[in-house]
């Protein structure tokens, strides 16, 4: 009987290894390439409020707001105009307050490829936020964020990111949940822990404030485009040991997400697996901050 279960041992790690190998293979083969960050001529100047067309301001300019907030926005018809609504409100309340504040809001078009990594190399902020369309977390929140990232000074090389984290609220969402998606929930931040990212609660609230140098060395490193961007965002962070901070902030569920439970999962398992395997591999490489052409 012992040579039997050392032999089925020895084939099981066999068959394992080689499912290894054969996934390294097609993660390499099948990896993307860096985007282009490249302008069409038509997106490279933009309507003022006068109505003038003006050159789309870079990233990598000198800033000339105090903060901007890039919103990515993708079939967001009904659930957008609410989130604006609360964001422009304590926008104005606070420049009235503190008229030397100045603030800019981009909504981009998030239906194609890169579009959220272009509305980030059109700010013209000191300070870049990210914030999602459905209004989840409370926008004034951004008061916590701004005050995590003055906590993790001083900044190296000016670069700093504070993560907006759902961590606190954790019992009592899985309270609410079945006990298959709480299953779910606690497999793939065991994922995110062992293939990409060490010390983040919540790599998934969409909810971070950047400085804008921590803003260009990390988006324009970036390869993935879809649900797990915030993963690989925070894993090219950690690269370049850009600190970062997680900070506790307001959120409610907001009907209308467009994650089905299980695919969703399934879809950004496979993708954690192939961020960590494609870097491991050398199919893809974190170089020296991209300038946009």
């Amino acid at each position: 009987m012992a040579p039997l279960l050392l032999q089925l041992a020895v084939l099981g790690a066999a068959l394992a290894a080689a499912a290894l190998v054969l996934i390294s293979i097609v993660a390499f083969t099948t990896a993307t390439k860096m985007p282009a960050l490249h302008r069409h001529e038509e997106e490279k100047f933009f309507l003022n409020a006068k109505g003038q067309k003006e050159t789309l301001p870079s990233i990598w300019d000198s800033p000339t707001k105090q903060l901007s907030v890039v919103v990515p926005s993708y079939n967001e018809e009904k659930r957008l105009p609410v989130m604006m609504d609360e964001a422009l409100s304590y926008l104005e309340k606070r420049q009235k307050r503190d008229p030397a504040f100045t603030y800019e809001v981009i909504v981009v078009d998030d239906g194609s490829k890169d579009q959220t990594s272009k509305g980030i190399f059109s700010s013209r902020g000191e300070k870049i936020l990210m914030a999602d369309a459905d209004g989840a977390t409370k926008f004034p929140d951004v008061e916590k964020l701004e005050k995590g990232l003055n906590d993790l000074q001083p900044w190296p090389n000016q670069m700093a990111i504070a993560c907006g984290s759902r961590a606190h609220l954790e019992k009592e969402s899985i309270a609410q949940r079945s006990y298959f998606r709480t299953l779910l929930m606690y497999g793939f931040h065991f994922l995110v822990w062992f293939l990409c990212v060490k010390g983040i609660r919540d790599t998934q609230c969409g909810f971070k404030l950047f400085t804008r140098e921590a803003a260009s060395r990390t988006f324009s490193s970036l390869h993935v485009e879809r649900w797990a961007f915030d993963v690989e965002l925070l894993y090219i962070a950690q690269f370049f040991k850009i600190p970062i901070a997680e900070i506790a902030v307001n959120w409610t569920e907001i009907e209308g997400s467009k994650l089905v439970p299980f695919w969703s999962w399934l879809q950004m398992g496979k993708d954690l697996l192939f961020i960590r395997l494609r870097y491991l591999t050398g199919a893809w490489r974190l170089e020296q901050t991209r300038k946009m052409n």
